[in-house]
């Protein structure tokens, strides 16, 4: 089963048991970044300068990367002054997260529960349900990031964003960053991208680090 890059992110992030999701809001960035770096890589986005332009508004045939494009598209169209990329991430990543958890349950990955705390307030969790995906995940990336493997563009791309968001306790869970750190940036600055893709994952780290230090900063009293 081939699943987005914003759809790997999302099941790393989701405990397997629980369905609760850990480091939600580096995830949430993490997603709404991945599904734009999938268009990125599909030939339908250019992200350069740190603004987003869609170069190829033609579907590619997945519902989810379509319904990420059509609102992309419309967005553009919409925005006449600034379409930066920090504009659409913080734009996109909660209804982004929504969609790809709703795919990952359509493809049977994960199992939706609902349920109140307190009695009052509504809780949705997403356990999962068939793990095999998410265990050949991890597995491309601890062979890559641990095991020295040469990786392939996807899960380069997949390290890059893990990287770019923090997420190294969710996909190596037990290990310090120190450990996994230094290769997982040697990968992400590797050459194995072309120039538009390596020009769009350093837009895209520039601006969730962007967008990172914003959320840390609205919170602090």
């Amino acid at each position: 089963m081939t699943v987005s890059l914003g759809e790997e992110i999302m099941l790393l992030s989701l405990d397997d048991e629980s369905g609760a999701a850990k480091g939600e809001t580096a995830a949430r960035w993490g997603v709404a970044a991945g599904m734009l770096l999938e268009l990125v890589m599909a030939g339908r986005v250019t992200v350069r300068g740190g603004r987003v332009e869609v170069f190829d508004p033609t579907p590619t045939g997945d519902a989810l990367l379509d319904g990420r494009l059509d609102r992309l598209t419309r967005w553009v169209h919409e925005t006449s002054s600034s379409r930066k990329v920090v504009a659409w991430l913080t734009r996109d990543h909660a209804k982004g997260s929504q969609d790809v958890v709703d795919s990952l349950v359509a493809r049977g990955l994960v199992t939706e529960e609902k349920h109140r705390a307190l009695g009052v307030f509504p809780v949705r969790r997403y356990p999962e349900a068939d793990g095999t995906v998410e265990r050949e995940l991890r597995g491309r990336l601890a062979a890559a990031v641990l095991g020295g493997a040469e990786p392939d563009a996807r899960t380069s791309a997949l390290v890059a964003l893990v990287h770019a968001t923090g997420m190294h306790p969710q996909a190596f869970p037990g290990l310090p960053k120190k450990q996994v750190d230094p290769r997982m940036a040697e990968i992400a600055e590797g050459h194995w991208a072309g120039v538009s893709v390596r020009e769009a994952i350093r837009n895209l780290q520039a601006a969730i680090t962007t967008v990172t230090v914003v959320t840390v900063l609205s919170v602090v009293p």
